[in-house]
């Protein structure tokens, strides 16, 4: 039975403006269980030839008929697929990966078979080669007839019904040259078809057949012994089951640990080129923390100054065409009173603002002064941390009563106790029965450098007004606020008798909602600014991938080839560079990660930043820097998987 039949093949090279016709119409055909020798000097068209027939190259003309069937015109992958199942090769430079032990070389093509196969059945295959208890040892640690042994282990992997052998005793000594042709022979008498390329007589002279060519034809064909009777039973022996197709996690842990060797091996380089990804990832992840740590805390002061706050302000009346101030519009308690009657209104206080020196013993300090009234903790989360706030009670009776803030009590009593405590404002007397939590300072005015005394006691005793400066209406819920502006402005133009025509600027209400929506959407604004500046880096750091990787592939084409030459299809290769390109933007991303949440922490801590670290950042930032790893790998994987064969076996 014919394995192999060629008919009128031919091959050319363009080399410039020459053209240069390696193979000249060759015609033959292999019978199945043969030993063929193909010899002939350099350039005689013998290498290339074989090359041919192990389907790493494509005839220019002609037809190849493998197995009885036409593989002249197949795709790369189809091809892929026929040195798979069907051919073993022997390189001359035995083309072992360094990186992995002698037992991983021969199992390397069954991770493209899909064959149920693990390392035991490797193990026996060195054993059978004699290599069994040199099956841990890398390459570096053997001779070149024991390279060569593993080589010939690697090729039988399969099970393949034809072996390709290019000069398998080139680089060998005498004594490893006669191992490696008794292992050759003995795989001959097992069914197998061995075609073998050589320079050598002596070699050539043990084949059965030997075929010898010259300036790309076949000078002389001799059979040197009679072609064995092969039963079928010998020649095709049962092969081992295969895995489901599909999504085989198994092949894709491979590829996984093989990317992991490859990229250790090179350490420096590979955290090289992680640098950019990890500097960008906790880049974003700080920028990130302090942004949304700064909406946060602007978020935290606007809800201290109180939750669906409205603050009615006195405006201008238009009198004689002109807006002017007026006491027309001047605010009072009994406008609060009318106000705290309105329907989806929980809490109504009135504030008097003024300054004054605060004196205790023989110290002073000027100060804000606010007079309010008792619901004023409750509308503005300012429940008293020492102390109480004062009552109603205190508050019709017009109380020297005071309650300040942490500044005020830091400038009069240091580190003493304030309660009970006699102090002069304006060189009125007030006793302090509590002190206000802190609350920090907003813009440039320090928050808790106020005190804070009933309304009549403010009007009457320390400012002499009869009016107040505001009124602050909180509203029962968000969704009321804006019925309860309304209505607000409608019963404050009844009060004060203002036609519709002139009291559209009477009054004015500051609606505290929409100012933290505002700023909120500021801060947000800002910290997606920060952020995407810091994204720029991970940009950089996936170029500096693409490099790397790109380089990669230039550095490790022999070994491209090699898988493809074992039954490597083009998505496999694809496979193995992006899962290595997504390996290191993923590890970078994690660091950087664990870095940028370091960062923020130590900024809290260091700087008082106020910083928030949430859980979506941080994936964000991650699954981004795999997906720059993406981004940036798939061209260097493309690359490597549109390599020819053997032109990258060719490559130095």
């Amino acid at each position: 039975m014919s394995m192999i039949e060629v008919s009128r093949l031919t091959k050319e090279y363009t080399m410039g403006h020459n053209v240069v016709q390696a193979l000249k119409g060759v015609s033959l055909s292999i019978e199945e269980g043969d030993f063929v020798a193909i010899m002939g000097p350099s350039g005689s068209g013998k290498s290339t030839l074989m090359q041919i027939l192990g389907l790493l190259d494509v005839p220019s003309d002609g037809s190849y008929r493998l197995l009885d069937r036409e593989v002249s015109g197949l795709s790369e992958d189809e091809l892929a697929i026929l040195r798979r199942d069907k051919v073993g090769f022997i390189f001359q430079q035995f083309n072992l990966l360094p990186r992995m032990s002698a037992v991983e070389n021969v199992a390397l093509p069954l991770l493209y078979s899909k064959k149920e196969q693990g390392l035991e059945g490797s193990l026996k295959l060195l054993e059978q080669v004699g290599l069994g208890s040199r099956a841990d040892h890398q390459p570096n640690e053997l001779s070149g007839g024991q390279q060569q042994r593993v080589a010939i282990a690697r090729s039988l992997v399969n099970r393949p019904r034809l072996i390709f052998a290019d000069e398998p005793t080139g680089n060998l000594d005498s004594k490893s040259e006669i191992e490696i042709m008794e292992t050759l022979h003995r795989l001959n008498d097992q069914g197998i078809t061995i075609v073998i390329v050589t320079h050598a007589e002596e070699i050539g002279q043990q084949a059965k057949r030997l075929i010898r060519m010259r300036d790309g034809e076949i000078q002389s064909d001799v059979r040197n012994a009679p072609l064995p009777n092969i039963s079928k039973s010998s020649s095709q022996e049962s092969t081992p089951p295969t895995r489901a197709e599909g999504i085989d996690w198994k092949e894709y842990s491979e590829f996984f640990k093989q990317g992991m060797k490859t990229l250790w091996a090179s350490k420096v380089r590979t955290f090289l080129s992680m640098l950019g990804i990890l500097i960008g990832v906790a880049a974003v992840v700080t920028m990130l923390a302090l942004g949304t740590g700064a909406q946060k805390a602007v978020e935290e002061q606007l809800t201290s100054l109180g939750s669906n706050l409205l603050v009615l302000r006195p405006g201008a009346y238009r009198i004689g065409g002109i807006m002017q101030e007026s006491s027309v519009t001047r605010l009072t308690p009994e406008d609060a009173t009318a106000i705290r009657g309105l329907p989806n209104v929980s809490a109504v206080v009135t504030v008097v603002n003024g300054k004054a020196q605060a004196t205790y013993q023989n110290k002073n300090w000027n100060t804000q002064v606010q007079g309010t009234t008792p619901s004023y903790p409750s509308m503005h989360a300012a429940e008293p941390v020492i102390g109480r706030f004062f009552t109603e009670d205190e508050e019709q009776k017009r109380a020297r009563v005071a309650v300040i803030g942490v500044t005020v009590a830091r400038e009069l009593f240091g580190e003493a106790s304030p309660l009970g405590e006699m102090i002069k404002l304006n060189k009125v007397i007030f006793q302090v029965i509590g002190v206000l939590p802190e609350k920090g300072a907003s813009g440039f005015r320090d928050q808790d450098d106020i005190i804070i005394i009933p309304t009549s006691t403010a009007m009457r005793r320390l400012f002499g007004k009869t009016y107040v400066d505001n009124i602050e209406i909180q509203a029962a819920n968000a969704e009321s606020t804006a019925l309860v502006e309304k209505m607000t402005l409608d019963i404050m133009r009844e009060r004060k008798r203002i036609p519709p025509s002139r009291g559209e600027d009477a009054f004015t209400i500051r609606n505290m909602a929409d100012i933290q929506a505002a700023l909120s959407a500021t801060s947000k604004t800002m910290s997606m600014l920060l952020a995407s500046i810091a994204a720029i880096s991970l940009v950089v750091g996936g170029i500096g991938i693409m490099n790397i990787m790109l380089v990669s592939v230039t550095e490790r084409t022999k070994e491209i080839g090699l898988r493809k030459a074992i039954g490597a299809k083009r998505s496999d290769i694809l496979l193995q560079f992006l899962i290595e390109s997504i390996a290191i933007s993923a590890f970078g991303g994690l660091i950087g990660v664990i870095l940028g949440c370091a960062a923020s922490i130590l900024l809290s801590q260091v700087a008082g930043w106020a910083v928030s670290i949430s859980i979506e950042s941080i994936l964000v930032s991650f699954f981004f820097s795999a997906a720059i790893g993406v981004a940036f790998g798939i061209y260097p994987a493309r690359k490597a998987s549109l390599r020819h064969p053997i032109e990258a076996l060719r490559y130095e």
